[in-house]
């Protein structure tokens, strides 16, 4: 048997006291993080030439300051303790060079902070959910969470719509066994239609941000007019906000969901390993790239295949997909405006589905080496 974790988020809903409260957490927590780093800079900037002797430096903890600033003790101290590691492990990640170095944290950023199970602190029960210092608070629990799930954290956040959430991480115990390899599927990753498999079938992703683009336009239009600060502008970057926000919810719901159809229907699914960043600068298809969020459907997908212990097959990118004849594995140049693949043999076929099923063969070929 395995532990594994598996996070549930729910819609927070408090009263306006437990409104207050969260806002002085999640300053306090930005206050605390913004002054630990601080002393951190001071000594990289003194002693930055010698790394053996950075790493041996100890943190600063959360309780120093408390002498200092009263108010930290009004909020939950558990919510200090995760600045602090956060602090770390952003500073640990720089020092081996897979992040810059850390940032001041500032209110216009992400509101958030998370607190660990102790002795009971944190419960389910009855559509409300108890938090230190908050107690109970009123959740919409669309879900359940299965008995034999053990809480272990909350992570608190609040939107720029001023909307709340409870992500609860949990941990159990599952013994998956590897699924034997029958249903293979290829995806070939399609600007507008978010991927074509290699059974022919699209996704037809809405493109939810293109039609939403020109009511952002309308509502932003608004807000530059507005004077910052006042209410009238207050209540219109509310508009946009939201705005902002339907999209996003959009496009997860309906990520998920095509995820699951895969990962339900398929053994393996096999796509390319896409540096989307990088074809987004190059390729100048930013907004059509960050709208379908291949990115994230990767994600869903791997941990949905992950649970029912199936496989994410991700193919080189310098793998020729489209190049490549899937009927005689001949190979000739392929421009980007050029929408069929016309193969010298005779052979001709939609450019995405051939790409797509060149990578379910090369899926297959790797899953039969692994």
């Amino acid at each position: 048997m395995t532990k594994r974790n598996k996070a549930f988020k729910f819609r927070l809903l408090p009263n306006k006291k437990q409104e207050v409260l969260l806002a002085k957490t999640f300053g306090c927590v930005r206050f605390v993080y913004n002054k630990m780093l601080a002393e951190r800079k001071e000594t990289y900037e003194k002693f930055k030439n010698d790394k053996d002797l950075l790493k041996k430096q100890k943190f600063p903890t959360p309780a120093k300051y408390k002498g200092e600033f009263p108010f930290l003790k009004e909020v939950d101290s558990l919510a200090l303790a995760n600045a602090q590691i956060n602090l770390q492990t952003a500073y640990k990640n720089f020092f081996e060079g897979n992040a810059e170095f850390p940032k001041f944290k500032n209110r216009k950023g992400k509101q958030t902070y998370t607190t660990n199970l102790v002795n009971e602190n944190i419960e389910l029960k009855d559509a409300h959910i108890k938090l230190p210092k908050l107690k109970l608070v009123r959740i919409k629990q669309h879900r359940e969470i299965p008995a034999d799930y053990k809480l272990k954290s909350c992570t608190i956040s609040r939107t720029k719509s001023g909307k709340y959430y409870v992500s609860v991480l949990t941990e159990y115990e599952k013994d998956i066994q590897p699924k034997k390899i029958e249903n293979v599927v290829g995806l070939d990753f399609a600007m507008a239609e978010l991927y074509v498999s290699s059974e022919n079938e699209k996704a037809n992703y809405p493109r939810y941000y293109r039609v939403m683009s020109e009511k952002l336009a309308k509502a932003q239009r608004i807000l530059s007019k507005r004077k910052k600060g006042s209410a009238r502008w207050n209540k219109q970057r509310l508009v946009v906000a939201k705005l902002h926000e339907k999209v996003a919810n959009q496009r997860m719901n309906f990520l998920h969901h095509k995820s699951k159809e895969l990962a339900s229907n398929f053994d393996a699914v096999a796509i390319e390993d896409l540096n989307m960043k990088g074809m987004s600068q190059v390729l100048h298809f930013g907004k059509s790239v960050h709208d379908n969020g291949w990115g994230m459907f990767t994600t869903f997908l791997a941990y949905k295949l992950k649970e029912q212990g199936k496989q994410l097959v991700k193919i080189n990118k310098w793998f020729p997909s489209t190049k490549k004849c899937s009927c005689c594995d001949a190979e000739k140049p392929m421009k980007l405006s050029e929408r069929t693949y016309r193969c010298s043999g005779g052979f001709v076929v939609d450019r995405d589905y051939n790409s797509a099923i060149n990578i379910k063969n090369e899926g297959l070929r790797l899953l039969a080496l692994s």
